[in-house]
């Protein structure tokens, strides 16, 4: 791997000396990595091969979920249950502490949705998620028509019992995340490669919505994609070429350049400073310097 250092903050990121390690291999498509910052493992997705996998403290990686109705985006609430994004199902569902699923949204305004894409949820439990067109196109999902005629962003409570719509002016919403203090939303755009800031009220709406980075510029495969926030406030976003990290600012330090097309990413190990990437076929890892934030 080699690292384009575009400012010299880039080096508090990660070292020039870091090495990219592949943990595993043979699968269709990974994507949805998340760390589970007290049992230690690593949930992700294999979307077109319909099955979630977990990489154990042991070093090994088994079956979690087969079929997974073809999962992709997950996270973890505060209290460590998982939800996941669906591209066959269209919906969102969590799977509650004993292991039973519980879907929260499946429709909006009396339409089905798209393909929940990628997911995040907000301190008082509001879950925030992004719903572009892709599970319902073949090999990443279930080919079939449209009943929504817009591709947007939502909010849902925790109980599935109230959904919001946020926006509906995105080509293909994807990835997404919060910052620190969880009063901006980032969402970015894979069409339009660029990423969208939006401004959350104390009620779950939001407001905004301007253009707050491109990602454009890099040499290799890649667009906007999977997104997440570092322990330092840093936005790291998918982009030509590899992981791209830009300050809290806007500012882009530079590129982790990836050995294959990147769409995901997520910190794990017991400091946060192992940084997996899903990538294709693979399942990558490297050291960093900066540690990511635990998600419950």
């Amino acid at each position: 791997m080699s690292i384009e250092i575009r400012s010299e903050g880039m080096h508090d990121i990660v070292g020039a000396d870091a090495v990219l390690e592949k943990v595993a291999e043979g699968f269709l498509f990974t994507e949805g990595p998340i760390w589970h910052p007290v049992a230690q493992h690593l949930t992700f997705s294999d979307i077109p091969g319909n099955e979630m996998f977990r990489l154990g403290a042991d070093g090994k990686v088994a079956s979690y979920r087969k079929p997974s109705n073809m999962g992709n985006g997950s996270t973890y609430d505060a209290e460590g249950r998982m939800l996941t994004c669906q591209h066959a199902t269209s919906s969102v569902v969590r799977e509650e502490l004993d292991g039973q699923l519980t879907t929260l949204a499946t429709h909006y305004d009396g339409k089905a949705l798209n393909s929940p894409n990628d997911i995040v949820v907000r301190r008082d439990g509001l879950i925030y998620f992004t719903d572009p067109t892709y599970g319902r196109m073949d090999y990443f999902g279930v080919e079939r028509p449209c009943e929504m005629g817009v591709q947007g962003v939502y909010c849902v409570t925790p109980d599935g019992g109230a959904i919001t719509q946020l926006a509906d002016d995105f080509a293909q919403p994807n990835g997404l995340c919060f910052s620190l203090d969880h009063s901006t939303l980032y969402v970015n755009d894979t069409e339009h490669k660029h990423i969208r800031s939006f401004a959350i009220a104390a009620d779950g709406s939001a407001s905004g919505g301007d253009v707050w980075a491109e990602v454009t510029v890099g040499h290799g495969e890649g667009h906007p994609d999977g997104m997440k926030i570092d322990s330092k406030g840093n936005v790291y976003c998918t982009g030509p070429g590899g992981v791209h990290v830009l300050t809290p600012d806007g500012e882009t330090l530079g590129v982790i350049r990836m050995a294959e097309f990147t769409a995901n990413f997520a910190w794990g190990g017991a400091d946060l400073k192992d940084l997996y990437f899903t990538s294709s076929t693979s399942l990558y890892r490297i050291r960093v310097k900066t540690p990511g934030l635990p998600l419950f």
